[in-house]
């Protein structure tokens, strides 16, 4: 069982880019970069020295993307992923850049949020948006990459859709259980059902569904939302899941964080091996 955590990387950081993780006392994490102008040889030969020294190896890049990003209802679908038409030549053009800096430290995926993906297949936007998340697909296939979904703003089966009829072999998803409950998308244990063949990773976070038609449902500590990981984790074993537990805890660095943390590192261990 490999556990680890989301691991911020920008320009105060990138001389101490493992030292959090290290002082968890984890061994992995997914590297999370928003601004593309880090996607340098340069700071990939840091990263590359640093989880060498520190024993810390990151699997995989969460690769974000030029702004307006709003995490919610009214402002999320036209701002996130590369659902916007504005922005999508853009993103996608940065969501390459990052599966080139994913190459040089040698990860084998890219994650992203890809945003509303419409529901509705005669949605006007939705093959533009399968288009370009080919184009992404495969621009990562050619340096034998993965491309991986993070689930939130679609359903399961939209993700499932999209990833049978692009048909390149190299998807999978980064599966967020809490995300699926925050958004009002689907249950965690009912999404295996749909998608568990390409669950690659997990973030580990939980929440609670929404409680009116406009904001997203709450995050909370890991055991004290909705989502029931002891039966969650089950199943990821039955069906064969051998990926990383990425914890995820949506407040400020420091003491909370880090004490909700180390807790569910070892409710995690509890779960796995129950």
């Amino acid at each position: 069982m490999r556990i680890g955590v989301i691991n911020g990387l920008n320009e105060s950081k990138e001389d101490h880019i493992f030292d959090r993780v290290k002082a968890l006392g984890l061994s992995t994490c997914q590297l999370n970069i928003w601004n593309s102008a880090y996607y340098s040889e340069r700071l990939a030969k840091k990263v590359n020295e640093q989880s060498a020294a520190t024993g810390v190896v990151p699997c995989a890049l969460w690769a974000g993307y030029c702004p307006p990003t709003k995490w919610n209802f009214t402002e999320g679908p036209t701002t996130l992923g590369i659902v916007p038409e504005e922005y999508r030549e853009k993103r996608v053009e940065e969501l390459k850049m990052g599966a080139d800096f994913a190459k040089l430290i040698g990860v084998p995926a890219i994650i992203t949020h890809c945003g509303f993906i419409p529901e509705n297949m005669t949605d006007p936007q939705y093959k533009p948006v399968v288009a370009a998340i080919a184009d992404i697909a495969s621009h990562c296939k050619d340096l034998g990459l993965e491309f991986w979904f993070e689930t939130g703003q679609e359903t399961p089966v939209v993700l499932l859709r999209v990833i049978e009829e692009i048909g390149l072999g190299n998807f999978g998803i980064n599966l967020d259980p809490a995300n699926l409950l925050m958004y009002g998308k689907g249950n965690p244990l009912d999404s295996l059902e749909v998608f568990g063949k390409y669950v690659r990773n997990i973030h580990v976070k939980d929440g609670m569904t929404p409680t009116n038609g406009h904001q997203l449902g709450r995050e909370v500590q890991v055991g004290k939302g909705m989502v029931n990981f002891p039966k969650f984790v089950k199943r990821l074993r039955e069906i064969g899941f051998d990926g990383e537990f990425i914890i995820e805890r949506e407040i400020p660095e420091g003491e909370e964080q880090r004490k909700d943390i180390l807790e569910t590192v070892e409710n995690l261990k509890k779960w796995w091996n129950a």
